[in-house]
């Protein structure tokens, strides 16, 4: 489903590259020579218009600060190991943390919400209510991670 809105369409883009790499790296963050540029976006047909520098700082900013980001995602959900989430789950919960709280390029209800919509197109109803659980304990619990 083809959007319009140039700031989803690069969180959707980030996700997939995230998701690819998920596949191809046991550590998303373990080669900092393959971070994201503008020259290196490929078209994307379905996608009309895309916000290249969001894209560009959200993949780099998941990148920069994983660990931080996973060891959020951990206390937030401590009776799902990291390794259990699905692969799509943990990729929307990422840009989301980074995005709304760590990287503050977006409301924090903002990033939520899009984390949702993210959800609704690359996940099912459970994973949406995983992620609509999680970034719900995240926003009454932000005072205990420094956010």
């Amino acid at each position: 489903m083809a959007q319009n809105d140039p700031r989803h369409n690069a969180r959707i883009i980030v996700l997939q590259k995230l998701f690819e790499r998920s596949f191809h790296h046991s550590d998303i963050s373990d080669d900092s020579s393959q971070e994201f540029s503008d020259d290196s976006l490929v078209e994307i047909n379905e996608l009309e218009a895309v916000d290249n520098e969001m894209v560009t700082v959200l993949f780099n900013g998941v990148l920069e600060h994983r660990d931080r980001i996973d060891t959020i995602i951990a206390k937030l959900a401590p009776q799902w190991p990291l390794g259990q989430i699905a692969k799509s789950d943990l990729q929307i919960l990422r840009i989301a943390v980074y995005e709304g709280f760590i990287g503050k390029i977006t409301p924090e209800k903002v990033a939520i919400d899009e984390a949702i919509e993210l959800s609704k197109e690359f996940a099912g109803e459970q994973s949406r209510k995983f992620i609509n659980g999680v970034l719900g304990n995240l926003i009454v619990n932000k005072s205990d991670f420094d956010l």
